[in-house]
């Protein structure tokens, strides 16, 4: 390994049922109970971590944390994230300017996802 890399993202959430009952259904994946308040998700070799926090921590109402998942299909993926019943969800998938071909979505706790085909993923550099 030649540098730093991300392995686990915290999401915090306030109801660990509800955030097991949508990622397992948005991810395809049951995942791994780790604790009461803990459950695992693996993506892409990242731990998608949710915790509920022992006692209700104050959150701002808009919050910059936005995890953003590369997926095969972004329509299939759309599909599944509306059926799984996102607190929110963009009305439709789209073309960003840099080329990333995505949608975004909050989770039933108001965590920030992005969704974004893998083929179209922008990791920096020029645009166009």
């Amino acid at each position: 390994m030649s540098g730093p890399r991300v392995f686990r993202l915290i999401q915090p959430v306030d109801d660990i049922e509800a955030a097991v009952a949508f990622y397992g259904r948005v991810l395809g994946d049951a995942g791994e109970r780790i604790a009461l308040n803990r459950h695992y998700f693996t993506c892409g070799g990242v731990v998608l971590a949710c915790v509920q926090p022992p006692d209700p921590e104050p959150r701002p109402r808009k919050d910059p944390r936005i995890v953003y998942l590369a997926v095969d299909d972004v329509d299939e993926t759309y599909r599944r994230v509306r059926a799984a019943g996102p607190r929110w969800i963009d009305d439709a998938i789209e073309t960003q300017f840099w080329g990333e071909r995505s949608f975004y979505a909050d989770d039933p706790s108001g965590n920030p996802l992005c969704f974004v085909q893998e083929d179209t993923l922008y990791l920096g550099g020029p645009v166009g």
